[in-house]
């Protein structure tokens, strides 16, 4: 059984997702809240697995609170609920550690699998969707941007060979499966790699892996 907390400021919404998600076997809405500033309390008294978190609340917004909970250890896994027209927002909140985001407008069977997927550890981010958002800011050519490149480079030096290929694989939105094809050894192997590569760099999932490949990419060498 999957735990989940939902958080979203409007309350139809949440009644909305509230009944959706009751009709799986596997899940149960264990909490709601209101606002982001909610969280931190509810995930103590709960204990969920995922929670759903909307960006836009009054007082705590979502992308705060996910930064936040994701900080602390053992912290459940957070959905960002989004119009993704806020692709900075969201960008930002993938940083923060969220394992990825679904539409307010996604069908509620793909919410549901959404859900599922994030507790067994799976990002929910298609390779289309994480191209896109490295595209946004691929362009950045700043002090900051040329500091967050040298930074994301040396990380990326830690990694063995394979660890590296794999690494660069991920940042080009490539599924186990591709990467697997494309580097020749088994999915198994591929699932193993990016474990590894997980540690050594001290990230949560594979979408932080992709954003630390665009860093050390952009902005490209004069």
């Amino acid at each position: 059984m999957v735990r989940l907390l939902l958080v979203d400021d409007d309350p139809l919404v949440r009644a909305g997702l509230r009944m959706m998600l009751g009709g799986a076997p596997d899940v149960e809405v264990v909490a709601e809240a209101a606002d982001g500033g909610e969280v931190a309390s509810l995930v103590r008294e709960h204990s969920p697995d995922v929670v759903l978190m909307d960006i836009r609340m009054p007082t705590v917004d979502g992308l705060a609170a996910t930064e936040a909970l994701r900080a602390r250890p053992g912290a459940p896994e957070v959905i960002v609920l989004t119009t993704f027209n806020t692709d900075e927002h969201v960008l930002r909140a993938l940083r923060a550690g969220a394992a990825g985001f679904v539409l307010k407008d996604t069908a509620p069977r793909e919410i549901v699998e959404a859900v599922r997927k994030v507790a067994a550890g799976e990002p929910v981010l298609s390779p289309a969707v994480t191209r896109q958002l490295i595209a946004q800011v691929a362009g950045t050519d700043s002090e900051g941007g040329r500091s967050a490149r040298s930074t994301a480079r040396r990380r990326l030096a830690s990694l063995g060979e394979r660890e590296h290929e794999v690494a660069l694989a991920i940042g080009e939105g490539r599924s186990n499966a591709d990467i697997a094809a494309g580097l020749h050894m088994s999915v198994p192997t591929v699932k193993t790699h990016v474990s590894r590569v997980l540690g050594k760099l001290g990230l949560n999932n594979r979408v932080q892996i992709a954003l630390l490949v665009h860093d050390a990419a952009f902005p490209p060498d004069r």
